[in-house]
């Protein structure tokens, strides 16, 4: 059986893309009957739209942990929480899968270990590739959405979103479980 699709390549990186990717990534969500849609946010303005986007499905937002810019600060808004969650929107906040302590060893230590590694590994097709597949993963982590339903995963580079997949997320113990099953867009460098 062959499977024909589309890969939009976008000229730029960036948060230039983002209302393009959220409507590519509805349409092939409604052509497979994909319910669940996994976006990574950090202030929460592509949280906004994406719950404003994608009325009717589940949108799991997953947003990293307080401290991780500066010390004691968290930069999705409250207000933006409010706005996702008013139109029944799911925020997590939490560690990133490939970074966390790894991070901390290479800030102090000036060594890089596994997760790390993962991460510029998946860069090789870009950041946003990377993030969709890490904001997915934390998701199934917490519990948010299954891992035998396919999700759609979309992240970005530098704000916004310029990156949207179909993949199957696993729980992080099964990393190499992974599917990415499509690339709907992403930037083309």
């Amino acid at each position: 059986m062959e499977i024909e699709g589309n890969i939009v390549y976008f000229s730029r990186h960036g948060p230039e893309n983002t209302d393009d990717v959220l409507r590519i990534a509805k349409a092939r969500a409604e052509e497979l009957g994909i319910k669940n849609i996994v976006v990574a946010s950090t202030t929460g303005d592509t949280a906004v739209k994406a719950t404003e986007a994608f009325k009717g499905a589940r949108v799991v937002v997953v947003s990293h942990s307080a401290g991780f810019k500066e010390p004691n600060t968290q930069e999705f808004s409250e207000e933006n929480k409010r706005k996702v969650e008013s139109k029944g929107g799911v925020v997590l906040t939490t560690t990133h899968v490939f970074s966390g302590l790894s991070r901390a060893m290479r800030k102090k230590f000036n060594m890089y270990l596994f997760e790390e590694v993962v991460s510029y590994t998946l860069r090789v097709f870009g950041q946003g590739v990377k993030v969709a597949c890490e904001v997915a993963i934390m998701a199934a982590d917490a519990g948010l959405v299954r891992t035998d339903e396919d999700v759609i995963a979309i992240g970005g580079t530098s704000g916004g979103a310029d990156t949207a997949l179909v993949l199957r997320p696993v729980n992080s113990q099964d990393f190499f479980d992974l599917r990415v099953k499509e690339i709907l867009c992403k930037p083309h460098f």
